[in-house]
């Protein structure tokens, strides 16, 4: 802390602190157009002009230092605020009344009201350009620009997509995408941040134009006439009466647009926002105060909405009647769902019926759909799709640290002084979670080591890139573990005092030579080596992993290598350090934390403990089944195996996202009775005999457990669409109507219960989440959270974590003279899973319309295959048919397939091998032979798609070339000049 004086009084401040932040904090309405603090001093726009210590200087690039004189409102630093806003409103139309981005929140309407301008010394000039329309989301409005610069600080360097730029020295400076690229022809990514940032309307969401204001429907031409009549009306009348009427128009708004936080339901990263809504249309995303999230957003949180009111949606319960499916009630469907499960557990038990949770649904439904299965039906045969991703991970920190979630925060791993991503597409899986280790790596100097089979976004910008043998990663990570350990450079200090069974594991490690990795998975011992060094060397490390390991055969061990390797490099129970396997789904962490597992009630709190069971039984008044259920995988299974007779799914496109979808799709058939609960007619809905329609998140509340542990609430948009129902209270009424007497109102109460029952979640509830607060588990019944875990012990009795042994065996399913080649999957952008979503997104569908399958250079010309060329994928267990993309982001005999299709899915291809610890399906590995077809057709990857742009990456808004502008000038004189570091936070 230090002393500093600000405007005659004497104030405490953080030594460092942005000067423009405390001035801010102190309530003093200080003019600041391009500053934002979550994008920090950009200064380009002069308007925050204040003296210190005598001197005229820029407020937002002064850290406040001891004995600091501040001092705000001198003549001179409001003659050159007055100034310097003045350049600003040159470029700029104002029209506010007619605007839709007449919202109270437009920097430039605020500012012009702020400092009483009433007319601008210097006229608004028209540029030489057109609006540019061409993403299909947003729009930029060059006429409008101010040129402030935020847009461009937010791609480069806080999204970190760098394609955006200012070419300062231009006769007519304007922001250019890819360095004048159309936006639709970039590489731009729609992740929005641009338009979040954007102070005034140059920049808007589509879905905003003609929507938000009361007069900005009317034709264009109607439009103009109403702006050029009030840029008649200003010379008399000045701004200060065009705004008063742009306020009335705004305030006006407030009637009929809704603003709601909620949380995305597109990818474990748990980001959140405002939704603004007019009845049933979304205005737009609006990122903020998230705490995981801030400004960020991707394509899918910020735009891929349209699924919400699309015409697919269900909205009336369907009952099967031979081939065909007719309409039915609620009551007469939930009637025959009671009486069905009824007689097949009189008939053949409880243990004859099965239930699977969904990874998309809230807490409180998952918990409801476990406590239906296991207090109602008597069955502990409840699973969630966590089985077919995250299993693997949450075993492998089970197994040595002892929670199955992230040790940290995604600041932690911004914090890194190393990051090391292994199978993880971080940059298109997470990307906003990518966005963090990006600008760590550009702006602060962490460094970057990706282990992966295909060379996507985040290999490129790696500082060392590893490309293993498909199924090898446990060798590598071993070899790793083994020469730090030979080498002396493990953190002895650290294992003697915080790590059980050090001697077992380094005698298991005796087969992991740095020789035995080369020969096993391709990689050279010395870059194995140099990678050694790097994890030794550095003040922290955190590794990320997702399917890329978990979803093997192996996929549990190679988990935990990885936490071994992390433990004898002491890197937990501090920050900047840890484990981190990302979650893919928004709430596959929470679907497992509430007890959608066969061996665990919520809270991981095992079904056999008699001491556990004996809480839950007086809690739910019922004696509750004590053995293991199955898993997903094993349902399938006893349903070929005729032991399985009926299944209750929610949530879950499960005949498409298990492996081996024939066989499944096979089984499903033969079920007695099968009842699936969704929002539109899925896949898995064919093989139905109850189709119940549900309601998407927007439509509901309750609350999402991210990645990182962190629980946040959902508030609700919209109604339900009339005739469907949340996901909650359609469980409630199946329990009811089998006789439970559930008496649930809201999913509040839902939780209360939760947290009486559930150590891990005892000071968990609503008003302890109320708006954008979240809390990360373990959480205490006094609230206090854990953000960064194993910071006193780590969660076994004795507080010590555990070296796992390991061994490895090869990957199954290998490529032979027949299957020759290695196909690999995963997950694309733009699509979110198999694209029941996001392919009535318009925008999307238009620039990923189908699946495709990726060929390398050296392959397609072996086999004479360009893109578009259609090929037949053949494996042992079935075949597609597909167009091919010739692209070097695969190499070898490598193939690579996104998983977003249902009419030729990649899971046709896979067979039913699984991890031997959780079940979770080897869909990494997978071989097949390709049969080139005669038809070649347009490439399957539009060329407006980004993947074709050419970014221009360079350090932010590099402000000192606008200064080197032979005709800028500084607002007053004399001004000491700020250089912006590299440091921008």
């Amino acid at each position: 802390m230090s002393k500093m004086t600000l405007d005659g009084s004497v104030r405490n401040a953080n030594v460092g602190d942005r000067l423009i932040d405390v001035i801010l904090a102190a309530g003093i309405q200080l003019p600041s157009v391009c500053y934002h603090p979550q994008l920090g001093p950009i200064q380009t726009c002069d308007t925050c002009m204040v003296q210190v210590d005598g001197k005229l200087v820029r407020a937002c690039a002064v850290e406040v230092g001891e004995g600091m004189e501040v001092v705000t409102n001198t003549p001179e630093a409001a003659a050159a605020r007055r100034e310097a806003f003045d350049r600003i409103l040159g470029n700029h139309l104002l029209y506010c009344t007619v605007c839709d981005n007449n919202n109270g929140n437009c920097t430039v309407h605020n500012t012009t009201k702020l400092l009483a301008v009433e007319h601008q010394k210097i006229p608004y000039k028209t540029k030489p350009f057109q609006v540019d329309d061409t993403n299909p989301f947003y729009r930029y409005d060059p006429d409008q620009c101010i040129l402030c610069g935020r847009c461009v600080e937010a791609c480069q360097d806080v999204q970190v997509n760098e394609t955006l730029s200012i070419r300062w020295e231009d006769a007519h400076p304007r922001v250019l995408w890819d360095g004048g690229a159309k936006i639709g022809e970039s590489s731009c990514v729609s992740c929005g941040h641009c338009v979040t940032v954007c102070p005034c309307n140059a920049l808007m969401e589509k879905s905003m134009l003609g929507h938000a204001g009361f007069f900005t429907i009317l034709p264009k031409s109607t439009l103009d006439g109403m702006i050029e009549m009030v840029k008649a009306v200003e010379p008399e009348a000045g701004y200060g009466a065009v705004l008063k009427a742009s306020e009335v128009e705004a305030a006006m708004r407030e009637s009929r647009v809704r603003r709601t936080n909620t949380v995305c339901t597109y990818s474990g990263v748990g980001s959140s926002f405002d939704d603004w809504t007019k009845d049933r249309h979304i205005l737009k995303v609006e990122p903020e105060q998230g705490p995981t999230n801030g400004i960020s957003t991707c394509v899918k949180g910020k735009f891929a909405w349209d699924f919400v009111n699309s015409q697919d949606r269900l909205t009336k319960p369907l009952i099967r009647e031979g081939d065909a499916f007719r309409e039915a009630s609620w009551d007469e469907a939930l009637g025959l769902v009671a009486r069905r499960l009824s007689e097949i557990k009189a008939q053949d038990g409880p243990d004859a019926l099965a239930f699977i949770s969904s990874s998309k649904c809230t807490n409180e439904e998952s918990y409801l759909m476990q406590k239906l299965a296991r207090a109602v039906v008597g069955t502990n045969n409840i699973d969630n799709c966590s089985r077919y991703c995250q299993a693997p991970a949450t075993a492998g920190l089970f197994r040595t640290v002892g929670y199955g979630g992230d040790s940290g925060s995604m600041a932690d791993i911004a914090k890194a002084d190393l990051v090391l991503i292994v199978g993880s597409n971080t940059a298109e899986s997470h990307p906003v979670l990518a966005t963090r280790v990006k600008r760590a790596h550009k702006l602060h100097g962490q460094k970057l080591i990706v282990a992966d089979l295909r060379e996507h976004e985040m290999a490129r910008r790696a500082d060392v890139f590893l490309r293993p043998r498909p199924g090898t990663d446990l060798v590598w990570l071993s070899a790793i573990s083994r020469y730090l350990l030979d080498q002396g450079l493990a953190k002895t200090a650290f294992l003697d005092q915080w790590v059980n069974g050090l001697e077992a594991y380094r005698a298991s490690l005796e087969p992991f030579t740095l020789e035995a990795a080369e020969r096993h998975c391709g990689l050279a011992a010395e870059t194995l080596k140099k990678v050694a060094h790097m994890i030794a060397d550095a003040d922290g490390v955190c590794i990320l992993w997702a399917m890329g390991v978990t979803q093997h055969s192996m996929g549990s061990d190679t988990s935990t290598a990885i936490s071994n390797l992390l433990l004898i490099t002491g890197n937990y129970m501090r920050p900047g350090t840890g484990a981190y396997p990302l979650r893919g789904h928004n709430n596959v962490q929470g679907a497992s934390d509430h007890g959608a597992m066969p061996n665990n009630l919520p809270g991981y709190q095992h079904v056999d403990d008699p001491e556990v069971r004996a809480r839950f039984e007086a809690g739910w008044g019922v004696k509750l089944p004590t053995t293991k259920g199955l898993d997903n995988h094993e349902m399938v299974d006893a349903i070929q195996d005729g032991r399985l007779k009926g299944l209750y799914i929610f949530g879950e496109e499960m005949s498409l996202v298990d492996a081996n979808t024939n066989y499944v799709q096979d089984a499903f058939a033969k079920l007695e009775f099968f009842v699936v609960q969704d929002i539109f007619f899925s896949e898995t809905c064919r093989f139905a005999d109850v189709v119940l329609p549900a309601a998407p998140s927007l439509e509901k509340e309750g609350t999402f457990t991210s990645t990182e542990r962190r629980i946040q609430r959902l508030y609700q948009v919209f109604e339900p669409l009339p005739g469907s129902r949340p996901d909650w209270r359609i469980i409630r009424d199946v329990a009811n109507h089998l006789g439970a007497n559930w008496s649930y109102e809201h999913p509040s109460e839902i939780m209360d219960e939760v947290a009486s029952l559930t150590p891990l979640f005892a000071g968990v509830s609503y008003d302890r989440l109320e708006g954008y607060k979240s809390l990360q588990w373990p959480v205490a019944a006094d609230g206090g959270d854990q953000p960064l875990l194993y910071t006193k012990e780590f969660a076994f009795p004795d507080g010590k974590a555990r070296l796992f042994p390991l061994s490895w065996t090869e990957p199954v399913d290998q490529p032979d003279e027949e299957y020759d080649l290695h196909l690999n999957n995963g997950r694309l952008l733009e699509h979110f899973h198999e694209g029941n979503l996001t392919y009535r997104v318009e925008g999307i569908r238009r620039n990923t319309p189908d699946v495709f399958v990726e060929v390398s250079p050296e392959l397609a010309k072996e086999r004479g295959v360009q893109s578009g060329t259609r090929v037949e994928l053949i494996s042992r267990y079935g075949h597609v048919r597909l167009r091919a993309l010739v692209t070097d982001r695969v190499h070898g005999k490598q193939l690579y397939m996104p998983m977003n299709s249902t009419e030729s899915p990649v899971n046709r291809l896979i067979g039913s091998h699984t991890d031997a610890v959780t079940n979770t399906p080897a869909y990494k590995e997978a071989a097949v032979r390709m049969r080139v077809l005669p038809e070649v057709d347009e490439s399957p990857m539009p060329r407006g798609n980004y993947r074709f742009g050419h970014p221009t990456p360079q350090q932010g808004v590099e402000v000192e070339r606008k200064w080197n502008r032979p005709d800028y000038s500084i607002p007053g004189v004399p001004l000491v000049q700020i250089q912006l570091g590299p440091n921008k936070e």
